[in-house]
């Protein structure tokens, strides 16, 4: 098995977990000589998601994605979204009896939920219904396999996550990076509802708090919160330079199902300060001295503040995107052997508890 396709509605020009992962999955997968083509909103006509402009959501027929999926001629489909290109990607590989994965990126009844007036048992069963159709769904931690397969989930598989170690790296100090008092408190995301930023901005914390990243709540926290700095959007080299001149990076949300930017910072050396959380929980190992996690997050700041930089360092080298890549191409493997459950025809209430 050689050919891949992968279907996503999260793609450029959106700068978030799901496409990093994506990206660096696929460049390791050509590594490894695996085929690998993509069906992205970029092959069609796209239009904003309310509340949320910079997600594109696709206008695409069954018939355009099923003409995409037949050129293509895949060996295996992973569906990586519950959005547009996924459901009719899920619905034709049921049509054509092919096997086919998915991945549970973000806490989709969450994320709804905090938009839209719409009941989460509603969309707890629809997730339920999209991903148990398939023969494999992929997760990035224990923690969340756990809580999943409570709603109901099965056929559960492990996808873990890489850094790229040579753009995230330890740097000289500047004695005030951003022109601001040391301590530097830094967090790394998207300005929006689900990220939990009041969390990290109300607190009373010595020296300097900085916020990395663009998003529908950019104005409004900005008003809040002027004492802040908010820099925007940064990538690549610059990016990288923002980790490295932190001294505590602080991870305020609870509904992320990973948290590819704490690997960021730990691979830059900079200790991590989070809620005991899935992902935060599954990245900061207990006695790893990498970081602090508690319900407090203040005092997990302050905690952090005393962990040694080279302890964050140490413990991202155990992440890489080779292994997290070959990780994906056996659960692909894998879920090519299993029959994948019987999706019910009636809608969700089958599936409501």
């Amino acid at each position: 098995m050689t050919k891949i396709t992968i279907v996503t509605d999260a793609w450029y020009p959106q700068v978030n977990g799901v496409v990093r992962s994506i990206e660096n999955t696929n460049r390791e997968l050509s590594r490894m000589g695996i085929e690998v083509s993509m069906i992205t909103p970029q092959d069609f006509l796209n239009v904003p998601c309310p509340t949320y402009p910079e997600i594109r959501l696709s206008i695409a027929s069954y018939a355009s994605v099923a003409r995409m999926l037949e050129k293509i001629g895949p060996a295996s489909v992973h569906i990586a979204t519950e959005g547009p290109l996924g459901l009719i990607a899920r619905r034709w590989c049921l049509k054509q009896g092919l096997a086919f994965t998915t991945s549970y990126h973000t806490r989709f009844p969450e994320y709804v939920a905090a938009r839209f007036p719409v009941p989460i048992r509603w969309l707890r069963a629809f997730v339920r219904w999209f991903h148990n159709a398939g023969n494999g769904c992929m997760v990035a931690t224990a923690s969340l396999e756990r809580e999943l397969s409570r709603l109901g989930l099965k056929n559960l598989l492990r996808w873990s996550r890489g850094i790229d170690q040579s753009q995230f790296r330890p740097m000289p100090p500047e004695q005030t990076p951003f022109g601001l008092q040391r301590p530097i408190f830094l967090t790394v995301g998207r300005v929006a509802i689900e990220k939990n930023l009041p969390a990290f901005l109300d607190l009373d914390l010595p020296g300097s708090k900085v916020v990395v990243g663009d998003g529908p709540l950019r104005a409004e926290l900005e008003r809040r919160y002027p004492d802040v700095l908010f820099t925007g959007m940064k990538t690549g080299e610059e990016l990288a330079r923002a980790y490295a001149q932190a001294d505590v990076f602080v991870f305020p949300s609870k509904t992320d199902t990973f948290g590819n930017t704490i690997l960021e910072a730990l691979a830059s050396g900079v200790p991590v300060a989070a809620y005991p959380v899935t992902g935060p929980v599954d990245i900061i190992e207990a006695g790893s001295g990498a970081g602090a996690l508690n319900d407090d997050l203040r005092q997990a700041c302050l905690d952090a503040l005393a962990c040694p930089r080279e302890n964050a360092r140490r413990l991202a080298r155990g992440f890489t995107w080779e292994a997290a890549s070959r990780q994906f191409l056996n659960n692909v493997q894998t879920a090519q052997g299993r029959k994948s459950l019987p999706a019910p025809r009636t809608g969700f209430r089958a599936l409501t508890p």
